[in-house]
């Protein structure tokens, strides 16, 4: 199975995308905290350092938090914050509740962020700096992330349960959904290869397994076992079934294989306009880390609308 390398042209090509990435990029800079917390970096690796040696999933976990952050009004730290009596926050939403993890891992972060340099660093860009390292330390790809992301004072359940594709998605919808976040569909299938990583629960692929016809059969008896046609919901299973805890190409070969746990997974090869670009990944793993550090820089790059109010939360849970 191929592997990753970390060559240098991917940061180049990240700082490139920041500074060409259009109006929303240009507000960000890698270097933004350089005079006034230039032990960001460090100190965000290794609260995930130890994050991922407690638990390997964490890495997904992260990063996906930061995707379900960025989809929702933009990269703004919404998802951190708690219900209020003035709203009703992102966590409760369909696509998070129960299975959005690892607030406590962003909070640790915080406290240390907050130590070293008081009231300067966003929630947001903590999120951003630690989904990279998840991503680094399971072994994929790194990049250079820019910074200068301020925190939403509110957050938007509504908002979370209609900008983010569900499980059952189709093809046609990831493309829509995606596009509306000026993702292109090579991003999509790009960033859907963040499940190489982490684990599902039962309820959102029951009705694959036991009901679709794309899908080897030996790989939905082995997910059968632990995944019964009514209880065990909370059961969980990986999404990549080779290497469920590195970062790689797996995942793609998973596809071809008929081996996607969603079916919004295996929508991506299935007779449609991703197939071949799934297949170039299954064999290419340079290509796959190239495209999706590029679309995480763009997904990176989506920003509140403009007149949002926001801040710098000294607590990624409440407001000031």
């Amino acid at each position: 199975m191929a592997t990753f390398t970390t060559p240098t042209t991917f940061l180049a090509l990240a700082v490139v995308l920041a500074v060409l990435g259009g109006a929303a990029a240009q507000q960000l800079s890698p270097n933004f905290y350089s005079t006034t917390c230039p032990n960001l970096a460090t100190i965000v690796r290794q609260g995930m350092a130890s994050a991922v040696q407690t638990e390997k999933r964490m890495g997904a976990s992260i990063l996906r938090m930061f995707f379900h952050d960025c989809f929702v009004n933009g990269c703004d730290g919404s998802i951190l914050l708690d219900d209020t009596s003035s709203f009703t926050g992102e966590k409760g939403a369909g696509p998070n509740a129960n299975s959005v993890r690892g607030f406590e891992v962003i909070d640790a972060i915080k406290t240390q962020v907050e130590a070293s340099c008081k009231a300067t660093v966003s929630c947001a860009d903590i999120l951003a700096l630690a989904a990279r390292d998840g991503v680094s330390l399971l072994g994929g790809p790194t990049w250079s992330v820019p910074l200068g992301r301020k925190d939403s004072r509110t957050a938007s359940q509504s908002a979370a349960n209609a900008n983010l594709p569900g499980p059952g998605s189709s093809l046609a919808t990831l493309i829509r959904m995606f596009g509306n976040k000026n993702l292109s569909p090579r991003d999509m299938t790009a960033l859907s290869g963040a499940h190489t990583i982490g684990r599902s629960q039962c309820q959102f692929f029951r009705n694959r397994i036991y009901n679709e016809r794309n899908i080897d059969a030996a790989f939905a008896a082995q997910r059968q076992q632990t995944c019964p046609r009514s209880g065990g919901d909370s059961n969980l299973a990986p999404f990549d079934v080779q290497t469920p805890d590195g970062f790689d190409n797996a995942y793609y070969q998973n596809l071809v294989a008929q081996r996607g746990l969603l079916h919004s997974d295996q929508e991506l090869f299935n007779g449609g306009s991703q197939d071949a670009l799934v297949g170039q990944y299954s064999t290419n793993a340079a290509q796959f880390a190239a495209d999706f550090v590029s679309a995480m820089v763009k997904m990176g790059n989506l920003l509140p609308s403009s007149g949002t109010p926001t801040e710098v939360r000294l607590n990624c849970r409440k407001v000031n």
